[in-house]
């Protein structure tokens, strides 16, 4: 079993290194050329990993690659490749092979950080704790991150409608994710983002009190109109998808003539040293 984790919790900080990782058979598999580079602050990682491949196999006859896995990692390009993983226990082995003063304390790390998604699944609440965490870390405000991880509940119970109705997880996901969002706010999620100047970026994190609020009751209503309708298929779920859209859009409307503004902002949360970053290059 595979499961697909967000970018967040694909990507994982030792001491200012990002290291990636991915879910696979029910457990972490990391980046060997990222372990190495943050063990050695190599200036080629793939060049050092490479070599010690070789000088273990000359000198112990010990071949490393038999401790990886060839899985897909998120380059910087955006693009994913086929990169060299290893669990956690393959990890251990390899490090053994790197002299670096960092093993030990990496070792106390990597044995935390591998464990978490394990917990996570026993316990999910610990999921929702962390992640509480993390967006408190980034600066959010405790009410901001109650509306958001209430939405991340809603939108679950949606998507999950969704793939028990034959709707294709891949493609129509989306699809149906911007017919809500257009009838809701007049703009597909891409061009939210970019009235937002984002890139990459989750809109989600990037959305203020309202903007959360109005994004949850289209998909909370579209939840309840598919089950009311029994839609099946993408088609029906499409029509859904739209009608629960819809009586967003208007309740976002009557909202703005009583506010006097726009519930739409430009407004974003990413970090200062990134909008100045931005401003510079405009």
């Amino acid at each position: 079993m595979t499961e697909n984790v967000n970018h967040d919790k694909a990507l994982v900080v030792f001491q200012d290194k990002k290291i990636r990782r991915v879910w696979h058979n029910n457990e972490w598999f990391f980046s060997v050329v990222d372990v190495v580079q943050a063990l050695t602050e190599s200036a080629d990682a793939k060049d050092y990993w490479y070599r010690l491949k070789q000088r273990e196999a000359e000198s112990s006859g010990i071949e490393l690659s038999t401790f990886c896995r060839q899985l897909k990692l998120l380059a910087s390009d955006g693009k994913r490749y086929e990169t060299d993983c290893a669990n956690t226990k393959s990890i251990f082995r390899i490090i053994q092979s790197i002299p670096s003063p960092k093993a030990e304390p990496f070792k106390l790390w990597l044995a935390k950080v591998g464990y978490e998604r394990v917990q996570e699944i026993q316990d999910p609440e610990l999921a929702q704790k962390r992640m509480k965490e993390l967006y408190r870390a980034k600066g959010y405000s405790d009410e901001w991150i109650e509306k958001r991880v209430r939405g991340i509940a809603i939108r679950q119970e949606l998507t999950d409608e969704w793939k028990n109705r034959g709707v294709d997880e891949n493609v129509e996901f989306a699809i149906l994710t911007n017919d809500i969002s257009k009838a809701t706010f007049g703009k597909t999620v891409e061009e939210f983002k970019q009235f937002k100047g984002l890139n990459k970026q989750n809109l989600r994190d990037h959305m203020n009190d309202l903007e959360l609020i109005f994004t949850m009751l289209g998909e909370k209503v579209t939840s309840e109109i598919t089950q009311a309708k029994d839609s099946q298929g993408f088609r029906q779920c499409q029509d859904s998808a739209k009608r629960g859209g819809r009586v967003a859009g208007k309740a976002r409307k009557e909202a703005e003539k009583e506010i006097g503004k726009p519930i739409t902002a430009k407004e974003n949360f990413l970090s200062e040293p990134e909008k100045a970053k931005r401003k510079k290059l405009r």
